[in-house]
Formats: C-alpha cells, structure tokens, sequence
C-alpha cells in the first residue's frame, strides 16, 4: 500500500505573501499565520506607524517581513505596493486581501459618501489587488494562491447593513470569477466568510454578556470566534493543500450560516 505524503501538504516555507489591512485583526492573524509558517512576508495599509510596528515585531521573531504603505482603493498605491513586493522579495505566491471597514447605518439614512467608503474599502481594493497580483502571477508563471475576505453577511441579508453586505456579496462573486478565470493559470481563489471574531473593535461584544448570550443562540458551536480559529484554514489555503480549490466561499462561523 502506498501512504500519500502528508509532510509537505501543508509547506509554504520560502513563499511570498502579501497582505492588505495587515494592522486590523484579521490582517495581524494573517501575517503572523505566514510569518510562523516561514514565508516571506510584505504587509501593507494606511498608517505607516502602525505598519513599522508589526513588521518590527515579525522580524523579531526571526521572520522576514516588510512593508509599502498604500490606500487599497487608489490604483497608483496599489502598483506602487505590488511593484514594492516585487522588488524586495523576487514576487509573489499568496496573496490575503483583509482591509474592509463598515459603517452601520440604513440605506435612506447613510450618507452617500459612507457609502462610496465601505464599497471602496471592501469591493474596489479587493478587485485592485487581485488585478495587479494576479498580473504578477500570470506573468511567474508559477501558479499562486489568492484568500479574500469576505464576511457571513456577504451570503446573508441584516438591517443596517446593506452597503457592508453588498460589497461582500460582490467580493463572492469576484471570488467566483477569478476561479474561472485563473483556474487555467493554476491560481486558486477563495474566500473566507466569518463572523464576529475577537479583535479590538469587537471586544465590547465579548464583553456584554446580554449581547454575547443572545448572539450564541445563533452559534452551534456556542462561542464567538478567535484569531487563532483563522490559521488552520490560512495554512489550508495558502498551500498545496488547496490545489484542487478555487471559487469557494467557505464560512468559517460556527455554523452561523447553517442554522
């Protein structure tokens, strides 16, 4: 009987990853996923302070990190970061597009520009990013993985809601497409669909405890998220592990979206 290989399933060692929203805290628990796992790593976002600090931090570890600070939804910023990557590691294999925001507010009461934030934010540096990566990895060669954040309520409708919906629905089907797309390029494309999961923006809901008694009612599992929920499947899909992946939206939830 021959036993498959299982020893380098999982390897990434070596590789380049680049990942927008690097300081949020789906952003963090991605770069530190890459980093521990030995790949190299280029970290990108707004705030260059913050950035300095995290890639202060990876290297202490003995990891090789750095960054290129951009606005994900400016084109010029977006080159600017891909050129960046290129050129101090040699290109690209994975690429995690984690920057998002949300505003809450109904659709007759959001303001237009809130709008235009979220959409930018969420929709258009998602397509930005893997438009100029996906050039790169075209152009290697060498087939390469792409993890786009998307959200629970991408599949699933909630009051409040309907810009940051819209825009993960619409990071779905960009999902989809570049499977389509990128699939004869040997580039595997899929998404992750959380839901709440504890980062310094969601602390008051663990917090709460009304809030977080009534939210697990709807949790099988019965407890909200935590970064390190994330890393299993970061591995999964950023490796050899998912060859056979592309397209898919996998909701990583607690079987939030199977109820």
């Amino acid at each position: 009987m021959d036993l498959p290989d299982t020893s380098k399933v999982f390897d990434i060692k070596g590789k380049v990853a680049l990942i927008t929203g690097a300081t949020g805290g789906f952003g963090t628990i991605a770069c530190k996923t890459m980093a521990a796992a030995g790949a190299k790593v280029m970290v990108t976002g707004r705030s260059e302070d913050k950035l300095r600090i995290l890639v202060d931090d990876l290297n202490s570890t003995g990891a090789e990190a750095a960054y290129s600070v951009g606005s994900p939804e400016k084109y010029e910023d977006v080159q600017k970061v891909v050129s960046d990557t290129v050129a101090a590691f040699g290109g690209i294999d994975i690429l995690i597009t984690a920057a998002g925001v949300n505003i809450f507010g109904t659709i007759a009461e959001q303001s237009i520009e809130d709008w235009e934030t979220i959409m930018k934010a969420n929709y258009n540096g998602t397509y930005l990013y893997c438009k100029e990566v996906g050039k790169v990895m075209i152009e290697q060669g060498r087939g390469g993985k792409v993890i786009n954040v998307s959200s629970a309520r991408g599949n699933l409708g909630m009051a409040g809601y309907t810009a940051y919906s819209s825009s993960k629905a619409a990071v779905n089907l960009l999902t989809k497409s570049l499977g389509c797309e990128w699939g004869p390029h040997k580039i595997n494309v899929n998404a992750l669909a959380p839901t709440v999961f504890r980062t310094a923006l969601t602390q008051w809901m663990f917090d709460d405890q009304e809030f977080y008694k009534n939210f697990l009612r709807r949790i099988p599992i019965g407890r909200l998220g935590e970064p390190d929920d994330f890393v299993g499947i970061l591995l999964m899909l950023s490796s050899s592990a998912s060859d056979f992946m592309t397209g898919s939206i996998i909701d990583i939830d607690g079987g939030y979206a199977a109820g």
